[in-house]
């Protein structure tokens, strides 16, 4: 696939979804990138107390990184991916006024409405960085622990991402990302299409490829904890945004039917940590 084509698209739908989130409307990508299935109850309220609408409204990920990685204070925190700010206000609080928070994004919309939500709620020790995940602005050894939702999945290079992610770690940092992950084979026409690679389905990594290529960088302690499994009235949702790719001839004829019952069971929400050795 060629990437620059991929992140073209990608940049594309999130950056029409910043916009959106903008009104705290979110109806441009269905209802959201990866569906309302995935993004649905990530958070709880109290964590959400204090966070402008637009930052909840353009939150688009499949986890909650933030909650799963026990953030401490003092501690560098970056998130990859990081949208409309989400996850990097929520670590902001966590690790404190002696602790920083870093957001990574290479969509000017995205860092736009990221930096308009820190300032009204009023978070000094977070900072918004324009680049790609496959690039990380930072030094060697500078970051405690990484953090992504739902992110990785998009990348077209993930042995890149994920040596980048090794790199800005100190010894002993933690990788602690939420990410969709493949259990078994997707359908062919879905692995190849831009717009469902866009939407965080086809670009998904399966559990045993995750471990090979965390472990190939470097990184120890590795698990992959599922977080919600997806099954067929599940897929539904998450497939029938591709409905017009079907009629369009893009998915090679095959029935949405088929194409969902290929998928029952095979996508996850999934917790993946690992740790640079010290």
């Amino acid at each position: 696939m060629d990437t620059k084509e991929l992140k073209a698209t990608i940049q594309d739908k999130y950056g029409k979804a910043a916009l959106k989130a903008k009104e705290a409307d979110t109806s441009c990508c269905g209802p959201t990138s990866c569906g309302s299935v995935v993004t649905k109850d990530l958070y709880v309220k109290d964590e959400l107390r204090g966070l402008p609408a637009e930052a909840v409204a353009a939150s688009l990920g499949c986890g909650n990184p933030t909650a799963l990685a026990q953030l401490k204070p003092g501690e560098v925190v970056l998130d990859l991916g990081s949208g409309g700010g989400i996850d990097v206000l929520l670590s902001a609080k966590r690790v404190g006024p002696t602790g920083k928070a870093y957001g990574l994004d290479m969509t000017d919309e995205m860092l736009a409405l990221a930096r308009e939500n820190q300032q009204k709620a009023g978070v000094t020790n977070a900072e918004f960085l324009k680049g790609e995940i496959e690039s990380i602005p930072l030094p060697d050894r500078s970051v405690d622990v990484i953090i992504s939702n739902c992110v990785i999945n998009l990348s077209g290079n993930k042995d890149r991402v994920l040596a980048e992610a090794f790199r800005v770690l100190k010894p002993g940092g933690r990788f602690a990302v939420s990410d969709i992950v493949v259990r078994g084979e997707l359908p062919a026409p879905i692995r190849r299409s831009l717009e469902a690679w866009a939407g965080c389905v086809a670009g998904a990594l399966t559990e045993e490829e995750y471990r090979e290529k965390l472990g190939r960088v470097g990184f120890s302690q590795i698990d992959v904890e599922p977080t919600r499994i997806y099954r067929l009235e599940d897929a539904k949702e998450l497939l029938v945004q591709y409905k017009d790719l079907l009629e369009s001839g893009t998915l090679e004829g095959e029935s949405l039917e088929d194409l969902i019952a290929g998928t029952d069971g095979k996508l996850m929400s999934a917790f993946v940590r690992a740790v640079k050795p010290a």
